[in-house]
């Protein structure tokens, strides 16, 4: 390591210890991400604890001390991407201490630590102290950096090779809930938007398929103050919308108090913030109440959007996959959100090839989707994961059909959101600018979650009304008519 970091034994403020480098210059980090919007908060609130004992963020993996990988494992292919991530970093830069967390790093930690350059293996039961894992490890007066007991590597596992530590213990005893709100920053860093707070973790179902409690724990809420507060300080920043999201979303606050509901976060956010608009992640469908399809539908500082994970139309596969609802539930619950919101954007997750699904089941979920107002999906192919009950069920689906099945879909969804697109023509909408402009016009993202281009160039962050001229390119393009 090319920077020792000397520990001071003063406290700040917030119990934080300061650092001081060795070296003129201050420690780097660089934390990159992979996986969902999950994933995406944590990798944030890992920013957040680094910076709060002083070490600089890094521009790029190449130019950090120390490079965070906060890894996926929901599909094998995720995996594949951070093991290649491990050796890109390791070959460009390898002075750089790489610190593997995440999802992958809590269901395979020995396998990730053998990996070349991997000095530390923190999983999500250690995330919520990954900073003082790594600057304890760092610091040349290590003796005099407090000892906790979680920190202690699992005796059961032993480093695969000389410096390499393990870090990880039972998720399921795991109560912390890591927040840092996530944005939308494909610009310049100054002009981000669109930030995503991240309210719930873990998740008390168990889908056969899916490998997501094993690694991230039961469902745990962010307390409501906490919400508050943070929506608060982002509103106060000038933010205009705010995205919360969770593994479960529609659980939240059921760990908190019983009578607790996810309607209540939403009422609350609307009664004691000025948040603008309040966009709403995915819910599984059995906590689309009434309730919250109404709120959504009577509120204008909700966006007119429902994500609701469908997975597959069939109810034998629903079953295999110990899903809670039946697609004639699953039908209910879309045609509820399309009368109540005429315009608003409906998605779906949808996985093919799951196995054991026939022809016939496969056509079920085809027909289904086609009968279904839904305006976008997200298409998957089903990944065996190790340790769930569907990894051993017979009649694995050949991967060429899987294929076929996932293509089909996706040409299917292309045409409905092509279709739903088309109906705005001539209209005018409601979308908030982004930062991003490529010369002649500003990307922007209509309420009902559409891509816009708005003609000419126009300050990001702001709620416009736009007049929709054609589908060019899978987006809208506009003329802005009104602030």
């Amino acid at each position: 390591m090319a920077v020792i970091i000397r520990m001071m034994s003063c406290l700040d403020g917030e119990g934080r210890r300061s650092l001081i480098s060795d070296k003129a210059m201050t420690p780097t980090f660089y934390v990159e991400n992979f996986g969902c919007r999950a994933t995406q908060a944590d990798g944030a609130a890992i920013e957040r604890q680094f910076q709060g004992y002083g070490l600089a963020r890094a521009d790029a993996p190449a130019q950090a001390e120390i490079v965070v990988l906060n890894s996926c494992t929901v599909t094998a292919s995720a995996d594949q991407d951070a093991r290649a991530a491990i050796r890109r970093i390791h070959r460009e830069n390898p002075e750089c201490q790489i610190v593997v967390t995440g999802c992958y790093a809590q269901r395979a930690p020995q396998e990730v630590a053998s990996l070349p350059g991997v000095a530390r293996v923190v999983g999500n039961s250690h995330k919520h102290r990954l900073a003082e894992i790594v600057i304890a490890s760092l610091s040349s007066d290590a003796a005099n950096f407090p000892t906790h007991s979680a920190f202690v590597p699992l005796s059961s596992l032993t480093p695969p090779e000389p410096g390499s530590d393990i870090f990880v213990s039972d998720i399921f005893a795991h109560t912390e809930l890591l927040a840092a709100p996530v944005f939308d920053s494909a610009g310049a860093s100054n002009d981000r938007t669109r930030p995503n707070l991240k309210v719930q973790d873990g998740c008390d179902n168990r889908c056969s398929f899916c490998v997501i409690p094993y690694v991230r724990g039961q469902s745990r809420s962010l307390p409501l103050t906490q919400i508050l507060d943070e929506v608060n300080v982002l509103v106060n920043s000038g933010y205009r919308e705010v995205v919360i999201s969770g593994i479960n979303l529609g659980r939240w606050g059921r760990d908190l108090d019983r009578h607790v509901q996810f309607e209540d976060v939403v009422h609350a956010i609307l009664d004691q913030t000025c948040l603008e608009k309040l966009r709403i992640s995915s819910v599984e469908p059995m906590d689309w109440s009434d309730e919250l399809i109404g709120l959504m539908a009577d509120s204008p500082r909700i966006a007119k959007h429902a994500h609701v994970p469908l997975q597959s139309g069939s109810d034998r596969v629903l079953r295999a996959m110990h899903r809670k609802y039946r697609p004639w539930h699953y039908r209910e619950k879309l045609e509820k959100i399309r009368d109540a919101m005429p315009t608003a954007a409906i998605g779906a997750d949808v996985m093919v090839g799951f196995p054991g699904e026939s022809e016939a089941d496969f056509e079920e979920t085809r027909r289904l989707i086609e009968e279904l107002p839904f305006t976008y999906l997200h298409v998957f192919t089903y990944s065996s994961r190790p340790g769930t009950p569907a990894a051993t069920m017979e009649d694995q689906v050949p991967v060429r059909i899987a294929r076929e099945r996932n293509r089909i879909l996706r040409d299917l969804a292309a045409e409905k959101k092509l279709a739903f697109m088309g109906a705005f023509v001539g209209k005018t909408v409601e979308a908030i600018t982004l930062n991003v402009f490529d010369g002649k016009s500003t990307e922007a993202l209509t309420d009902n979650y559409l891509k816009l281009r708005l003609d000419g160039r126009h300050e990001a962050n702001r709620w416009v009304k736009a007049r929709v001229q054609q589908v060019d390119g899978g987006a809208l393009t506009a003329l802005r008519v009104s602030a």
